[in-house]
């Protein structure tokens, strides 16, 4: 597809695998100049170099930081949009996972989830707005398919701090909608990354497929292409949007009824 992003500026954070690895993929193949950041600095060279693959270096730059951190989010955005001041896509990507080690939450534990999931997706969108609102431009959220449907045990914040993004991307796209400026949300469902990797046994994936359409994890270029669609002016009538791709996941209550058909037949 051919977004029309040649001579664009893309900003991913978190960058460096996962998702936020695939999406920089995506936008480098569309034609776009690629930035990333990472706070791992060793894998952030490795990502750098695979990324060159693509389109070769004077495409991708990318800077090891901790975007959970104010500063350094202003400092990244400024180190990104360079000398001409620009940026046309920005996709806040930041994200982990904490299952907490008691019953209860330990205020470390949250304040940790708080900058990882939330902090950094505000401090990204108003980074962001800063070298858009003269020339307008596209804000893409990460969020989760635990937005929509909570989580319960032991990661029970994560679900309601994804819960905040998509408030969050509701409520800036009201602000900078007057400057051109887009903001929309992508939900991924289960999606094969390192974290998901070390979040579940294969016995858990089992289970949690069963109430998958599609029956199988995404994998993460195909959470990459609707971010980068969202991003481009192809998607110029959307904004305030959350966009769930989760291959149905929980949206049927008998997911296994074609299935059965089928083999019935």
């Amino acid at each position: 597809m051919d977004l029309r992003l040649n001579g664009k500026k893309a900003v991913v954070t978190g960058g460096t695998q996962g998702i936020g690895y695939a999406v920089a993929q995506e936008f480098l193949r569309e034609g776009a100049y690629v930035v990333i950041s990472g706070r791992n600095e060793e894998r952030l060279e490795r990502a750098l170099q695979d990324l060159a693959g693509i389109a070769g270096k004077e495409h991708i730059a990318g800077y090891a930081l901790d975007g959970t951190r104010e500063d350094e989010a202003y400092e990244f955005a400024r180190l990104a949009a360079g000398p001409e001041g620009r940026i046309d896509a920005w996709v806040n990507n930041i994200g982990t996972n904490r299952a907490r080690s008691e019953e209860l939450y330990t205020e470390e534990e949250l304040d940790f989830l708080i900058a990882a999931l939330f902090k950094s997706a505000v401090f990204g969108s108003q980074a962001a707005f800063c070298y858009m609102k003269k020339h307008g431009g596209s804000i893409v959220n990460i969020s989760s398919l635990a937005a929509r449907a909570a989580t319960c045990g032991r990661s029970t914040i994560y679900g309601a701090l994804k819960s905040a993004v998509v408030g969050l991307t509701n409520t800036t796209a009201g602000e900078y909608a007057a400057y051109g400026v887009r903001v929309n949300a992508v939900l991924p469902g289960y999606t094969a990354t390192p974290l998901a990797k070390n979040s579940f046994t294969d016995r858990d994936l089992q289970e949690l497929l069963q109430n998958n359409l599609i029956g199988r994890m995404a994998q993460p270029e195909e959470i990459a292409r609707p971010v980068v669609f969202l991003a481009s002016d192809a998607a110029s009538y959307i904004t305030a949007a959350s966009l769930e791709v989760s291959g149905g996941h929980n949206m049927v209550l008998n997911p296994q009824y074609s299935f059965q058909k089928k083999r019935e037949n």
